[in-house]
């Protein structure tokens, strides 16, 4: 034969050694990809701390935010609940304290419309006198105060403006009269004062 042929024995034993190069090399392939996977450069290890570094930022500012807003809700509830307490306690009375007033008005016309040189009435009228007085104390403990605008200047916002007077003896606007009494309680109006304002006599 020209060509020399190898033993079967021979070519088992090349093919064995072959096949366990591939498998040597396959491994060490392998096991630079995983290790080029496990080492990250310091850049990019860096940047990934940076990265979740920012986001515990954001998730702590975040909760901040909420319970910042939680406190604020909480304090305005609580601020509205205390306004509430205090106007229920400031005009809790002003149902009863309206129900007053017609009776001292009836009083002070009693006073006003009656005889006083009569000699009899003038007892009766004091103690009518002290009577009103009595009440308008009374219920001044309470905040009920009297809005009674003799000479001053007209205020829409407590005067009711029953008529209008020419006048060259006061500033314009100004109460000339006072046809019935007003009242507030704890500042709030209770009933306007009803009026004569003056204005400027025609020329």
């Amino acid at each position: 034969m020209s060509e020399q042929t190898q033993n079967p024995e021979q070519e088992v034993e090349l093919n064995e050694e072959i096949s366990k190069m591939q498998a040597d090399v396959e491994a060490a392939v392998e096991a630079a990809d995983q290790h080029a996977e496990e080492e990250q450069s310091p850049e990019a290890e860096i940047a990934m701390l940076y990265a979740e570094l920012e986001a515990a930022k954001q998730t702590i500012a975040d909760q901040k935010d909420g319970v910042v807003r939680a406190a604020a809700d909480v304090d305005n509830i609580r601020r509205r609940a205390a306004q509430d307490v205090e106007k229920a306690h400031k005009f809790a009375l002003e149902k009863f304290a309206n129900e007053l007033l017609p009776v001292i008005d009836n009083l002070e016309r009693a006073i006003e419309f009656s005889d006083k040189e009569n000699e009899t009435l003038k007892p009766l009228l004091e103690g009518i006198d002290m009577t009103v007085k009595s009440f308008n104390d009374a219920v001044a403990k309470f905040g009920v105060e009297i809005v009674n605008p003799q000479g001053e200047q007209f205020n829409p916002d407590f005067h009711q403006a029953m008529s209008i007077q020419p006048s060259n003896d006061v500033t314009p606007n100004t109460v000339l009269a006072v046809m019935q009494k007003g009242y507030t309680l704890n500042g709030r109006l209770l009933r306007p004062a009803m009026v004569m304002v003056s204005k400027a006599a025609d020329a």
